[in-house]
C-alpha cells in the first residue's frame, strides 16, 4: 500500500514530512502517492530528493506514483523531475 504524501509540502511541513518518511527508510520498496499534493516549496522537494537518493544508495527502491500536476510542475522548475521519477507521467503531452 502506498504512503500518501501530505497535501502541503511547504517549508512549514518539512519536519512532519521527514518524520513520516524516516519511519520507512529501511523498507525494501516504498511507493509514495503524490496524488494529494497541492502545495510545494523547494524545501519539501529537496527533502524528497535527499530521501530517495539516500535510499537508492542503500539499494532501496522508492517511487512516486500519481504525482499531482502541482508536484510535477514544481519538480520540473527545480530540475528534480528526473531524480524524483516524475518526468514521464502517463497522459503527459509535453
Amino acid at each position: 500500500m502506498p504512503l500518501s504524501l501530505q497535501a502541503d509540502l511547504g517549508i512549514e511541513q518539512v519536519a512532519d514530512l521527514q518524520a513520516a518518511l524516516q519511519s520507512h527508510f529501511d523498507d525494501e520498496v516504498l511507493e509514495l502517492s503524490g496524488a494529494d499534493v497541492s502545495r510545494v516549496h523547494t524545501a519539501g522537494l529537496q527533502l524528497l530528493h535527499a530521501f530517495m537518493r539516500d535510499r537508492a544508495a542503500r539499494g532501496r527502491v522508492t517511487t512516486i506514483t500519481l504525482p499531482s500536476p502541482t508536484l510535477v510542475e514544481a519538480a520540473r522548475q527545480l530540475a528534480l523531475a528526473a531524480s524524483l521519477g516524475v518526468d514521464t507521467v502517463p497522459g503527459d503531452t509535453e
